[in-house]
């Protein structure tokens, strides 16, 4: 069985109560408010559900994530990585990140990440919790990610790219700054074998919440701007 949420208390279960089949499925219903999507951030974690179904709520066990000083590149992705042929910015396009990682993939029918999720997840960018990673190419959108910042965590939610490598190139920025600023690590949700070439790992979810009250409630103070170079890579 799991938790039927109410829209009047933003109070979760424990994560260990998630079920393990399927892997992480914790509760439903609710909504996307900002001060739920946060409180569940905060408790390791997140919604993902189809249009048109409840608002499911997961924390699997192990949980995928990239600790920044682990990270790969690549000797081709190294090489991309240092031309001058691309910027990369935070926080300058988030409603088109948003619809590009929206853009249904080749082969699949539709997305998860519905009108509601836009909605919620660009009130959280007005509000200074949600941040996107751009990279230009041409002075087009060439791909992307965003996710939910708090505290020295981050929590990744969704990356595209339209041109090659644009999305590893977005992360490898992010997970570069991120060290930068002393982010032990980003929390990539599930194994993805696109950010396992980058790094990303699994670790239990006992680990994974004790690295996140390590640091959700570690003040920050940082500006979102890149204060890295490509000299980096």
């Amino acid at each position: 069985m799991i938790s039927w949420l109410s829209r009047t208390s933003h109070q979760f279960p424990p994560a260990s109560q998630a079920l393990s089949d399927p892997n992480g499925l914790l509760a439903a219903g609710g909504d996307l408010s900002p001060e739920r999507l946060l409180s569940a951030y905060r408790n390791g974690i997140f919604p993902w559900y189809n249009p048109g179904e409840p608002i499911l709520w997961w924390s699997p066990d192990p949980r995928c994530v990239i600790y920044t000083d682990r990270l790969h590149i690549s000797r081709s992705l190294r090489k991309r990585l240092r031309r001058d042929n691309y910027q990369v910015t935070f926080n300058q396009a988030f409603g088109a990140v948003m619809e590009g990682c929206a853009a249904p993939r080749s082969g699949a029918s539709g997305t998860w990440i519905s009108r509601e999720m836009h909605a919620a997840y660009n009130r959280l960018h007005q509000d200074g919790q949600a941040q996107s990673v751009e990279v230009w190419q041409d002075g087009e959108l060439a791909g992307g990610l965003y996710g939910i910042a708090a505290g020295r965590m981050f929590f990744g939610e969704s990356m595209f790219s339209r041109r090659t490598d644009a999305s590893k190139i977005a992360f490898a920025w992010l997970v570069e700054q991120l060290k930068n600023w002393d982010y032990p690590l980003i929390d990539c949700q599930v194994h993805n074998p696109h950010l396992v070439t980058l790094g990303a790992e699994e670790i239990p979810r006992e680990t994974f919440l004790q690295e996140l009250n390590r640091n959700i409630d570690i003040p920050c103070t940082t500006t979102w701007k890149f204060e890295i170079d490509a000299s980096v890579f």
